[in-house]
């Protein structure tokens, strides 16, 4: 388990090295890497600030985690979230699941993503290129993502 919440950018392939270092258990590992868009709906976008709470977040994340723990068999797990102005191209959010089997490192994967999109304490503010922001509001479709998990 680990789950970490930076400023600085991570490198997937070094991330994805660690996590399945001499771990030949692993059959199967699911990668998502989400990234800054440059259009938010109709509007270009120049940055976007993710705040969020301190040890709070860090505390959810973990409970996230430890719930798709309890669903799938996994061997490992990885979530690491920044926070900070981030510009279109970089990195936000990297979650891995690895599990004997790929049925379980795909679920799970998608629980955790799915999870963390609509309960971990981050906020996000988009700037646009006239330089007007925006705090960005809940998607429904996020929240109906994670309801089938219920």
């Amino acid at each position: 388990m680990a789950v970490r919440v930076q400023r600085e950018d991570f490198d997937p392939g070094q991330e994805i090295a660690a996590l399945t270092a001499n771990n030949k258990t692993i059959g199967g590992l699911t990668v998502f890497v989400g990234l800054v868009r440059e259009m938010a709906k109709t509007r270009a976008l120049s940055a976007m600030t993710l705040e969020h709470y301190p040890g709070m977040t860090e505390r959810m994340l973990e409970r996230i985690e430890a719930e798709a723990r309890e669903r799938w068999p996994l061997e490992e797990s990885l979530i690491i979230h920044r926070y900070g102005r981030l510009e279109p191209g970089d990195r936000i959010v990297l979650v891995a699941a690895a599990s004997a089997h790929r049925d379980a490192a795909f679920e799970a994967c998608r629980f955790l993503i799915d999870w963390l999109k609509t309960k971990a304490p981050f906020w996000k503010l988009e700037e646009d290129s006239q330089g007007d922001a925006t705090w960005v509001e809940a998607r429904e479709s996020d929240e109906e993502a994670a309801d089938r998990w219920q």
